[in-house]
């Protein structure tokens, strides 16, 4: 400190006792720092992701469609259409309904690809829908946020970053498309990368709820209508998942898979953007919806899975014994058994 004046000696102007100090930057070096972190992670995240789809599989689900067309419906037809409804419901601003609606868009992660293995799910669908709706989100999430936000954008008070998105979707499929070659050419590689991607994506949801919360300290303290939007969204989503597969008279194991993806949203993806798309200041009314997302959807995704295993040992620990095996060949099953390699513990 200047004992002259009694200014701080970082002070750019000093009259007397008054003085002006330089905006710190310490907030944008960090927000910099995070939008980077964010991006190397998800890359990691999403080509550990590719790495457990095998093509000649995936391909057979594209030859015979019907699975990924339900979950299709469900993941760019339902849950776009059940954000814009709780958004407008709940009277919330226009900037907040935009992140429902990306998170509503957002493809399924690999989270559902794990949980699809432990309630006996279809992972071949799992994966082949985890795949297919990452690859179409580059078209299809804008042109749902252009249908969906049209009402705010024709009257002027939003504008939609659509460079910013398509920007975080482009990169977004070039690790998944890598991941699926290192998965042709090195499968025993790509199941080790699996495993370090799934770190990596708890990293990832820890990073961004810790750094976020330093950065965007005001966006915890929102409004409860976005805390039941949270908690109302992914339930909406594994319910009318189960439902549409089951009318659409699918086995009662992909229907759980359906319900899984269409439900459990990749909320790693959603965040980076929101990141990437906004300003600080837009940051504080919406940062923390992808985490209250996330945490509800993992809370129902575990009462799903205690119901299933309470099901399970009700009615028998035999596979056999329950009711959707009659509608499951033998050759489905042992495509199961190998899809869910990467998923299992080592063996001794």
């Amino acid at each position: 400190m200047n004992s002259a004046t009694g200014c701080p000696p970082e002070a750019t102007v000093c009259d007397g006792d008054s003085c002006v100090l330089p905006e710190s930057n310490y907030n944008a070096i960090l927000s910099t720092v995070l939008s980077t972190v964010l991006t190397i992670l998800l890359a990691l995240v999403m080509f550990s992701m590719g790495c457990n789809v095998e093509i000649k599989k995936f391909l057979g689900h594209l030859r015979r469609p019907w699975g990924i067309f339900v979950g299709f419906l469900c993941q760019f037809g339902i849950m776009p259409l059940t954000g814009f409804i709780l958004s407008v419901a709940f009277g919330i601003l226009p900037l907040q309904a935009v992140v429902v609606l990306i998170m509503g868009c957002c493809p399924g992660g690999t989270a559902s690809n794990i949980l699809a293995y432990w309630v006996d799910g279809d992972m071949d669908l799992s994966v082949s829908m985890t795949t297919c709706s990452t690859l179409l989100a580059l078209g299809m999430m804008p042109l749902c946020l252009f249908i969906y936000t049209k009402m705010w954008t024709d009257m002027g008070s939003l504008v939609i970053p659509y460079d910013s998105i398509g920007t975080s979707l482009v990169a977004l499929v070039i690790p998944v498309s890598i991941g699926m070659f290192v998965n042709h050419k090195w499968p025993a590689k790509a199941k080790i990368i699996l495993k370090i991607g799934s770190v990596a994506g708890a990293i990832l949801i820890v990073l961004i709820a810790v750094v976020g919360g330093v950065l965007y300290q005001s966006a915890w303290i929102i409004e409860p209508k976005l805390w039941v939007i949270g908690t109302l969204f992914p339930m909406a989503g594994y319910s009318l998942g189960f439902v549409l597969a089951r009318i659409a008279g699918q086995p009662w194991h992909r229907c759980r898979t359906v319900a899984l993806e269409t439900g459990m949203q990749n909320t790693q993806l959603c965040s980076t953007i929101v990141q990437l798309s906004f300003t600080p200041e837009e940051l504080n009314l919406v940062f923390t919806f992808p985490l209250i997302y996330s945490i509800f959807q993992l809370a129902f995704a575990g009462i799903f899975l205690g119901l299933y295993v309470a099901y399970k040992k009700c009615y028998g620990k035999n596979k056999a014994e329950l009711p959707e095996t009659l509608e499951n060949d033998t050759a489905s099953g042992a495509s199961f058994c190998q899809s869910n390699e990467g998923f299992e513990p080592e063996k001794k």
